[in-house]
């Protein structure tokens, strides 16, 4: 998926689309969806239990969202960007495969990291 939890991103479908950047609470990757902070809020009516002595209520909580509705918020420009996946080399150069990431290495390592980038902003996302 292109975001994570925490992210912040902006709504660009929907009749959310008009409100500003909200973060991310909760990724569902097997449905593609994602929960974002006070968007699309949607009541849910909760029955009492006289054993317990909770009463009735309604309460308002945020629907699931597909994931291709949202776009990753660049705090730089202040504009949604969209993201590709490079790896980071030795030096923290960023190689679109793999294997250019490997040869920059002088020791081979375990692991080799890899980020989202925003190319309009420049940017890089953990």
């Amino acid at each position: 998926m292109h975001v994570k939890k925490g992210d912040t991103v902006k709504i660009i479908a929907g009749k959310e689309r008009v409100l500003g950047p909200a973060e991310v609470l909760k990724v569902i990757p097997s449905q593609n969806r994602v929960i974002v902070e006070g968007r699309n809020l949607v009541k849910k009516h909760l029955k009492g239990n006289q054993l317990t002595g909770t009463e009735s209520r309604i309460e308002e909580v945020e629907a699931p969202i597909h994931a291709s509705n949202v776009m990753l918020w660049s705090k730089k420009i202040e504009a949604p960007v969209r993201t590709q996946s490079r790896f980071v080399g030795e030096g923290g150069d960023l190689f679109t495969t793999k294997g250019e990431a490997l040869k920059s290495f002088k020791v081979t390592p375990n692991r080799i990291r890899k980020v989202r980038y925003a190319k309009k902003s420049d940017e890089i996302f953990e």
